[in-house]
């Protein structure tokens, strides 16, 4: 999750600085899920810009909208897939890529979760925005049943775009790379919109002075190229591994960001190096290092692009890290090294800044707004 992102607590509402701006209709709400973070990071970012148009938030955790248990059962059972079966989770990913039988499975079990999501809903909501692929699953069919009568956008936090994002119903998606809106045309989606991803502005490129100044807030040294290993708020992956390798390539110092993983930072306490936990202030610590590793394509690779630090993809997570990485690749936005024999040419190589990769694309807050102001009907055309 960024540094600093807090998404509203579930089923409340974020007050418009200047309330009388909104008009009847002029609120929405925004589904996400505390799964990782960068659902709920996308969220709070959207709910921030919206707010500055004079726009009413409410936010909803999908998972309220699941039987109790099923929340922590869902999530952890997650986590510990990704931690302990990494190969049972790719398969997982690979085989309802390829069987849109097993999606409608998945939509159907979801079923259970449209009256509960519908009971969620505030009176007076002009759309529905969505940053977690399941939430579609439950939206989607409600949206064109007719018994949601407001818009649905969503906002695809990937790179690659999985079944399980795409549900009849949803109006439009929003998704952030070219690559990206190619694939949900492929797939069938209707009205895809190409949006800047939904980061901070603080994430900005670095000049010697903010370098210099961050990596005296973060104690690290003058001198020296330094590379960011990131992987997430879980610290998922074989961060240790790629960690001991990008030491022993011998061309930069490792700056380790293990998220809320406790084991994982105590497991790297010895490494010679730099070892956090939780940053609560990303946008500086990524202006101190010279480029970033990465492993899932997620947010904090985002931000690493919006800042324009050469970004290295490496022994990626299974299922959608490995499908992230090819997109990214293949799009030019990283390089993805899979053979650490090849790690230390790709760090030396990626010492040459680079420019931010998303500066021509529209503002998803935007194109939010205006569909809530001119209404939005099932078939994608205004009402």
């Amino acid at each position: 999750m960024p540094p600093g992102a807090r998404p509203a607590a579930a089923g409340t509402c974020g007050e418009a600085p200047r309330p009388d701006r909104r008009r009847d209709g002029e609120r929405i709400v925004v589904v996400s899920a505390d799964i990782g973070a960068g659902h709920d990071a996308a969220a709070a970012e959207l709910a921030a810009r919206l707010a500055l148009d004079g726009v009413e938030v409410h936010h909803l955790n999908f998972f309220t909208s699941l039987p109790k248990p099923l929340h922590r059962v869902i999530r952890e059972g997650y986590r510990a897939l990704l931690r302990w079966c990494p190969l049972s989770y790719d398969a997982l990913f690979t085989v309802t890529d390829r069987s849109p039988p097993l999606v409608a499975t998945i939509r159907a079990a979801l079923r259970p979760a449209r009256r509960r999501m519908l009971m969620q809903m505030p009176p007076d909501i002009g759309l529905v925005v969505s940053t977690f692929p399941f939430a579609n699953q439950v939206l989607g069919p409600l949206r064109h049943s007719g018994r949601l009568g407001a818009p649905v956008v969503t906002y695809v936090t990937d790179f690659v775009i999985h079944p399980t994002w795409l549900a009849t119903g949803v109006d439009t998606y929003c998704v952030i790379h070219e690559a990206t809106r190619q694939q949900a045309a492929v797939r069938g989606a209707p009205n895809v919109q190409l949006v800047d991803p939904l980061v901070p502005a603080r994430y900005q490129p670095p000049t010697d002075a903010t370098r210099h100044a961050a990596r005296a807030q973060f104690a690290l040294p003058e001198q020296g190229r330094l590379a960011l290993i990131v992987a997430g708020s879980w610290g998922a992956g074989d961060v240790a591994r790629t960690a001991r390798e990008v030491l022993a390539a011998g061309c930069v110092t490792p700056v380790v960001v293990c998220g809320r993983n406790g084991s994982l930072r105590r497991r790297l306490a010895g490494l010679p190096g730099h070892v956090m936990g939780w940053v609560d202030d990303m946008p500086t610590l990524m202006q101190a290092v010279d480029l970033v590793v990465e492993n899932a394509g997620g947010l904090t690779c985002q931000q690493a692009l919006a800042a324009g630090l050469p970004t290295i993809t490496y022994r990626p997570i299974p299922g959608h890290g490995r499908a992230n990485a090819q997109v990214l690749a293949g799009a030019g936005l990283t390089t993805y090294v899979r053979d650490p024999a090849d790690l230390c040419q790709e760090l030396t190589r990626a010492a040459v800044p680079t420019a931010p990769a998303f500066t021509s694309a529209a503002d998803v807050a935007a194109i939010v707004s205006a569909t809530l102001r001119a209404g939005v009907g099932p078939d994608g055309n205004p009402q």
